[in-house]
């Protein structure tokens, strides 16, 4: 704890630019249409939509602080900067402002990040300092309040010049089911085999029905996801299953 009091300490920050603005910036956006891919000029205060999950959060980034992070070039141009959830857990890595879930829970602006595996998008939300999140979800979403629980998460993220205060201590519940992803080794067995049943009845190949979730059984949950709405992760949790018509 006196780690992640010395990370928010925020040394020379600009108070106004504190995490406490940035989910207040970011509650203001709520309801507007997601499009995967979208690029937001990181500069233009009057943007309110499409977003995509990472063009939100370094949106809100520029609007309260005045730097770009999370963006293919942080030094570039903010108008046309590329923001990606790759390139936030290689800023997350580098600056070496990363905190536990649970720690980025209880602070309101954090960011919260699912990395993006190799032909993946990830995910990136903004914490409300309570377990709830903030975030531009999905095409059939766009941005939702929703919860850090029952979710797969890889980091929490406080970005420099921004000052943070934590509240009450929150503890985020892990998923409750098993989440289908590719790993090394790779996740096999017979839920591997229905879930890639299932998607090759919608239209989507896996490669094969062998029981084995690789690369292009990922592809296909993520084509299946984008066609569907979802968060297009590759990743086989409870909502994706049940759009596949699977109780895993």
């Amino acid at each position: 704890m006196a780690e992640l009091e010395e990370i928010m300490s925020g040394t020379g920050v600009n108070p106004a630019a504190s995490g406490t603005a940035v989910l207040q910036l970011a509650r203001t956006r709520v309801g507007e249409r997601y499009v995967l891919g979208i690029l937001v000029p990181k500069d233009n205060p009057n943007w309110k939509g499409p977003w995509d999950c990472s063009e939100f959060a370094s949106w809100l980034v520029f609007q309260v602080a005045g730097i770009l992070y999370g963006c293919e070039n942080d030094a570039g141009p903010p108008a046309t900067a590329d923001a990606y959830t790759g390139y936030w857990a290689r800023d997350a890595d580098s600056l070496g402002e990363i905190v536990t879930i649970d720690q980025a829970a209880s602070i309101a602006g954090a960011l919260v990040l699912r990395n993006a595996l190799p032909g993946s998008t990830g995910h990136v939300v903004v914490s409300d300092g309570t377990g709830g999140t903030v975030e531009a979800h999905s095409t059939a979403d766009g941005v939702i309040v929703a919860s850090l629980a029952n979710r797969r998460w890889d980091m929490g993220i406080l970005v420099p010049s921004i000052q943070y205060s934590a509240g009450s201590p929150v503890q985020v519940s892990p998923p409750q089911t098993v989440i289908y992803r590719l790993m090394v080794p790779l996740m096999t067995g017979d839920p591997v085999r229905q879930i890639q049943s299932a998607l090759q009845a919608k239209g989507f190949d896996p490669g094969g029905v062998d029981g084995s979730f690789g690369p292009h059984t990922q592809a296909a949950v993520i084509g299946f996801q984008l066609v569907s709405g979802l968060v297009g992760d590759g990743e086989v949790g409870p909502i994706t299953a049940a759009a596949l018509g699977l109780q895993l």
